[in-house]
């Protein structure tokens, strides 16, 4: 397999390599971007609500809403919508399930393209490989005298790009799979607060104010 090196790789793969090469850098910037986003929204929900409720107990609702209002995690958000809300229980849970919606829609940004990403990178790479290969046969075919040696060099080159593909995707899948567990788990976590904190608003089965 003398004649297989990286120009020749570059050289017959190049039109599916670049396709791979956009989508790394379109899966890397996609992780960064939302490692960043949910490291700045996590936040320990438990410690703010236990506050936001010492606030309300001591200084009353505006004083609640204030603290609230001092931070833009997901979080405290969402207990300033519930705290606003008028109504009773109902009214402010369904307040409290739209602003956990709209909070975790703006953290999944991206995140459906990583799982693309996973899932069509391997196949892209598979199709290179295929084109490859087809190529390889051609040219033993126009030259029969290639050998062995000439079908090692060329299926070699054509699984490059399968490899590729499963280096894409594999990062892609990774990130995908963690993000969105700890988006689930961020969004239960906001969720249990904020019913902790509507029983101190109103008692379960107590009167509407």
């Amino acid at each position: 397999m003398g004649g297989f090196t990286l120009l020749d790789m570059l050289e017959q793969g190049w039109p599916i390599l670049s396709v791979l090469l956009l989508l790394s850098i379109w899966s890397i910037t996609i992780i960064v971007d939302r490692w960043m986003a949910l490291r700045r929204a996590k936040g320990d929900a438990w410690r703010m609500v236990r506050n936001v409720i010492r606030s309300l107990e001591t200084a009353g609702p505006n004083a609640a809403l204030d603290y609230c209002e001092k931070s833009r995690l997901p979080a405290a958000v969402t207990f300033a919508a519930v705290l606003v809300q008028p109504g009773g229980r109902e009214a402010r849970e369904r307040t409290m399930e739209r602003s956990i919606q709209m909070q975790m829609r703006g953290l999944e940004w991206g995140i459906p393209a990583l799982g693309t990403i996973a899932s069509i990178a391997p196949f892209i790479g598979l199709l290179g490989t295929v084109m490859g290969i087809i190529k390889a046969f051609a040219g033993i075919a126009a030259n029969a005298g290639g050998g062995t040696e000439a079908v090692a060099a060329g299926i070699a080159e054509a699984l490059v790009t399968t490899a590729c593909g499963l280096l894409v995707a594999i990062p892609a899948l990774v990130g995908y799979n963690t993000f969105v567990h700890r988006i689930r788990a961020l969004a239960q976590e906001i969720e249990l607060a904020t019913e902790e904190l509507i029983d101190r608003l109103i008692p379960p089965d107590g009167p509407t104010p």
